[in-house]
């Protein structure tokens, strides 16, 4: 076989591309290694960043406490709760209520449920609500449609006499069904 000038070079040619590829493949891998490496070290430097973070946060929360406790005890004097004064259930909770002393206010009352029979023949309590836009029972208020359509101008005239009554309903406290009681 006749090797020619041109063909050895174009294998020298072909062998030195070859060569050089497979450095570059070797190089790359090589590179990613690295790369992985250095991103695995900026990982444990960002946790152990955090973790310096966290235990300063520590510090500076125990000295916190450590000064608190010593502010408490120059100054407050407050003890921590011990598991004496803890109570065990509604029954000693009430133990420790006492009853109302003379002199004292009535408790206040919010609500009042109605029951079934024992309203009065004008519809129970709820008639003997005050709106607080009216300033009227609730009965008045049913039955105002009645006198409403005798005025010229009902709007006009409920507008001026909310407005004059305004002051000393505000100044009035009403509860419903306190006296029954």
């Amino acid at each position: 076989m006749n090797l020619t000038s041109d063909r050895i070079r174009s294998i020298g040619w072909v062998s030195v591309l070859v060569v050089c590829f497979a450095g570059t493949v070797g190089l790359t891998l090589r590179v990613n290694a690295v790369k992985s490496q250095v991103h695995d070290t900026e990982k444990k430097i960002v946790w152990v960043k955090r973790d310096i973070d966290f235990l300063q946060t520590e510090f500076q929360t125990r000295s916190n406490q450590q000064a608190l406790r010593d502010l408490n005890d120059l100054e407050f004097g407050y003890k921590a709760p011990t598991a004496g004064q803890y109570i065990e259930g509604e029954r000693q909770l009430a133990a420790l209520g006492v009853p109302a002393g003379p002199g004292a206010p009535a408790p206040i009352r919010y609500a009042n449920a109605e029951v079934p029979g024992e309203g009065s023949d004008q519809g129970g309590s709820l008639l003997a609500m005050v709106s607080p836009v009216a300033g009227a029972t609730a009965a008045a208020i049913a039955e105002a449609p009645k006198a409403r359509s005798e005025s010229r101008d009902p709007e006009r005239e409920a507008i001026a006499r909310d407005a004059a009554a305004l002051g000393k309903r505000l100044a009035r406290i009403e509860v419903a069904e306190a006296a029954q009681q």
